[in-house]
């Protein structure tokens, strides 16, 4: 029987939510932060045959230590294959990634996700209110996989009705837009927030809510967002993280390094404070990616 933790951070429940998006048969392109640590939980717990997929080239890594970024050395550790950048952007645009993990700044009720620029009530492409850093490996992601997962925290002026700049496209305008703009991949599956599940209508291609985080509710998530939001008949309360999830989190960022937990007291540790609680956070746990 699953034991519900008690002790858990949103980014926590977010990682936790976002690996039940992972399957056992899939071939997952994860990012850095949220994504990484959904990919290692998702590893660890309930499907240990998941092949995790690096932007740096790692593909399919067994590893005890987390990577902390896409070229880190435990993406190679044990791993199926050790390639490059362009191989497995390559790989992904042949079919082989079944679900990619991303994040952006701004979401439109399609899928579409703008890390371009933010243009403001009166500014434009060349003279936006907020310049962003761009798309990364994200568009390539969003246009090949054939799911993708998006990870964002829910907050207003984020989920509008229509982004400023397409950087990663979602279902673009609404049914059959991605098949008529010549893309291959599958287009969003899911949007993991900071206060519930968002799926997408088969039919419309429009999200909806699907289910709530505990403690959350209905209007205070609509009022975040900027159209008519559509809610599951079926909406549900998800159970909190397992303890089994959060102890596969914490053994492996014992120092919140990758979900931003801080230190006990709040301040830099010294390395070997450091060395110690990683050290005492491993013993007796063996935690294989």
């Amino acid at each position: 029987m699953k034991k519900f933790a008690e002790d858990y951070t949103i980014s926590e429940m977010m990682a936790a939510v976002c690996s039940l998006q992972i399957n056992n048969d899939d071939v997952a392109f994860v990012g850095v932060g949220i994504p990484l640590m959904a990919g290692a939980v998702a590893a660890a717990t309930h499907a240990p045959d998941v092949i995790i997929v690096y932007e740096g080239g790692g593909v399919g890594a067994k590893s005890r230590r987390m990577p902390w970024t896409i070229s880190d050395t435990p993406t190679t550790d044990n791993a199926l294959a050790a390639t490059a950048m362009h191989r497995v952007f390559g790989d992904q645009q042949r079919g082989f990634i079944t679900v990619g993990i991303i994040g952006g700044a701004e979401i439109d009720k399609y899928g579409n996700l703008n890390t371009t620029t933010i243009f403001g009530e009166n500014g434009s492409y060349h003279h936006p209110k907020v310049r962003l850093p761009g798309s990364g490996g994200a568009n390539d992601i969003a246009s090949s996989a054939r799911r993708t997962v998006i990870v964002m925290r829910l907050e207003k002026g984020k989920f509008v009705n229509k982004v400023d700049f397409i950087t990663s496209p979602g279902f673009l305008s609404g049914p059959g837009a991605r098949e008529k703009a010549g893309l291959l991949g599958g287009g969003p599956s899911a949007v993991v927030t900071d206060r519930g599940l968002f799926k997408f209508d088969p039919e419309t291609k429009e999200m909806y809510l699907e289910a709530i985080y505990p403690g959350m509710n209905v209007e205070q998530i609509k009022e975040l967002i900027d159209w008519d939001l559509k809610v599951s008949p079926d909406l549900y309360v998800m159970d909190p993280p397992t303890e089994e999830q959060i102890a596969v989190m914490r053994t492996l960022d014992p120092m919140g390094t990758v979900l931003g937990r801080k230190s006990l007291r709040g301040e830099i540790e010294p390395f070997d404070v450091y060395y110690n609680s990683l050290k005492k956070s491993y013993q007796g746990r063996t935690i294989t990616l």
